[in-house]
């Protein structure tokens, strides 16, 4: 059995999660809570130093980073593959993963933390939220961290990474004019890797920046997604739905700014 260190609305261990679904494997499962700070804890930091989910164990290895993970798992796995055989096809979804690493997941924590936990946070003593941001390893991260936290989506970061977001919904919708999915005629690695920042979205109240009127094409990719059991079982059946119902609040209530933005 895989150990599985997690936590249900990180991105990462979303897509992580949704990868084990796919292919067919089951995990042991370890929650970590990311907002209580146990990613700072010193037994989690001895396996995964940089503070963060997902973490696996497996074989007597401990596997960090998502991207390795997911394509450790692919590999692993005896369910049809989720990584293409044409060379070709491999460069495209190789693409959309460092998309994801090197631009939209920096942005992620931008657009999460200025809209979804933000107002529970602020009700926090400001010394438990000053020691969590305080047990971030890296500097630039704590910086940013306070910003967003303290003023929102009017934060200097959050313009820059709303755009990184969007810019992603436009590469999607453009190669979804090829296909049903964003790599060939098959579910890929590609599709498990932007799909927990779709999902971020949607539950931030974000989602009319892919509705049918603006793009259609990522609505119908993500609407084809939600219908699999295995989005069931590694994404919605681990959202809380008092923490969905409190990021969707958050998010309507602060639309107005970010379409104003968006002018």
């Amino acid at each position: 059995m895989i150990k599985l260190y997690h936590n249900a609305l990180s991105t990462c261990a979303q897509k992580v999660r949704f990868v084990f679904a796919e292919k067919g494997l089951e995990f042991d499962s370890h929650e970590i809570d990311l907002l209580a700070g146990q990613q700072h804890e010193e037994w989690y930091v001895k396996l995964n130093p940089k503070h963060v989910v997902p973490t696996i164990e497996h074989g007597g290895h401990v596997l960090t980073e998502s991207s390795l993970i997911i394509q450790y798992l692919d590999r692993i796995g005896d369910a049809t593959p989720l990584m293409p055989q044409d060379p070709y096809a491999q460069y495209k979804v190789g693409k959309w993963i460092r998309l994801i690493d090197d631009v939209v997941h920096p942005a992620a924590p931008v657009i999460t933390f200025a809209i979804g936990p933000r107002p529970m946070l602020l009700q926090q003593p400001e010394e438990v939220r000053e020691a969590n941001i305080a047990a971030m390893p890296n500097e630039s991260s704590r910086t940013i961290r306070r910003s967003v936290i303290e003023h929102g989506v009017k934060a200097p970061e959050f313009a820059g990474a709303l755009r990184d977001f969007i810019d992603m919904l436009d590469q999607m919708e453009e190669a979804l004019g090829n296909g049903p999915w964003l790599v060939g005629d098959h579910i890929s690695l590609a599709d498990a890797s932007v799909l927990p920042y779709v999902v971020r979205m949607e539950h931030m109240a974000l989602g009319r920046l892919f509705d049918e009127s603006s793009r259609p094409r990522v609505r119908r990719w993500f609407n084809e997604i939600e219908q699999r059991p295995t989005y069931q079982k590694a994404v919605a059946d681990w959202a809380p739905d008092f923490v969905l119902d409190m990021f969707k609040t958050n998010g309507e209530a602060v639309w107005p700014d970010i379409e104003a933005q968006l002018n």
